[in-house]
């Protein structure tokens, strides 16, 4: 406004630039740029000449709605996958094709740049948490009595530690409403391969027979141990390892960590099993349904390739038939 006036009244350069306290030249780049081709300059056509200029330098972005690489970004995310493991997989499938490459941080950044609306709700509810902000980790109060017999984590051999060796696994029950219902989570931690098994209950009988019938689907040489928190349904691990020939340890108090896998994918199948519904709805066959999902998404930890592929191969390093999958 003020160069505008200024400019009607014939002021110099430098006296426009004195009185907005910028340099001569910034006054002159923007007279050059601005004014229409006779030299006149007003305000509200420079502004939308600036604004303008500003868009077409920034080029589309590369999730734009019309572009097809939106279009297959939305279809993984109905899928579940996160935005990792969508930029994985488009670098694996279209590896000389960069128009089709995308960060993840770019997936989330046009996830939430929606405004606010049914699509933004959509969008935000197909990645993993559906939430944009992190929950802190509460510690509750241990309330879980001694197990008899418990072998510690400690004593657990160093190869389980450094994920060199298959066969070992990860164990956890999730709780459905009011703790009312269960399903047994089961993860072997060289290829993060995923077992379900439904359970009548919480009780440490319907996860003996569990836990027994899936560990006893998998070939003998790919189940050596199960690593386990100290929730009382473990208290017949004797058993256990008796049926299955897996040993069990057991973590420490208040350790996640110990079995991180486990942990991982316990938010994953949060997509599927919500927390607060009744999980005794599921059938066997939906629990199976809803591995096979899990294990045929493309994991970061196997160059984005999935958990069935990397425990198919480890069966056939052991020579055993890919059918001893169930």
């Amino acid at each position: 406004m003020t160069i505008a006036s200024m400019r009607l009244a014939r002021s110099g350069v430098r006296a426009m630039a004195r009185a907005l306290g910028r340099s001569p030249a910034t006054i002159s780049r923007e007279l050059s740029r601005n004014a229409d081709a006779e030299g006149a300059y007003a305000s509200l056509p420079a502004r939308a000449l600036s604004q303008t200029r500003r868009v077409e330098a920034r080029g589309a972005p590369k999730l734009h709605p019309d572009h097809v690489l939106w279009s297959t970004v939305l279809t993984m995310l109905d899928w579940k996958w996160s935005p990792q493991q969508i930029a994985g997989i488009l670098k694996r499938v279209w590896p000389e094709d960069p128009t089709m490459h995308v960060s993840h941080e770019t997936i989330y950044t046009a996830i939430y740049a929606h405004p606010r609306g049914e699509l933004r709700r959509q969008l935000i509810a197909c990645l993993r948490h559906g939430r944009s902000t992190r929950m802190p980790r509460k510690r509750g109060v241990d309330r879980r009595g001694q197990i008899p017999e418990m072998v510690s984590i400690h004593v657990r051999p160093p190869e389980v530690e450094d994920r060199l060796m298959p066969g070992h696994w990860e164990g956890d029950f999730i709780k459905g409403a009011g703790n009312k219902s269960s399903v047994g989570v089961l993860v072997e931690r060289t290829s993060r391969l995923v077992l379900l098994a439904r359970m009548d209950d919480s009780t440490a009988a319907s996860a003996l027979a569990g836990f027994t019938a899936k560990l006893n689907s998998i070939a003998a040489p790919m189940r050596h141990s199960l690593t386990y928190d100290q929730g009382k349904e473990m208290t017949r691990h004797r058993e256990l390892t008796a049926s299955t020939g897996v040993k069990v340890y057991f973590c420490d108090p208040h350790s996640p960590w110990q079995r991180g896998s486990c942990e991982n994918t316990n938010g994953l199948l949060r997509q599927y099993l919500p927390k607060g519904t009744d999980l005794s709805v599921h059938t066997q066959a939906d629990l199976d349904a809803i591995a096979d999902s899990l294990n045929n998404r493309p994991r970061a930890t196997h160059a984005f390739h999935s958990p069935l592929e990397v425990f198919a191969a480890m069966l056939k390093a052991a020579h055993q038939p890919s059918t001893s999958i169930h």
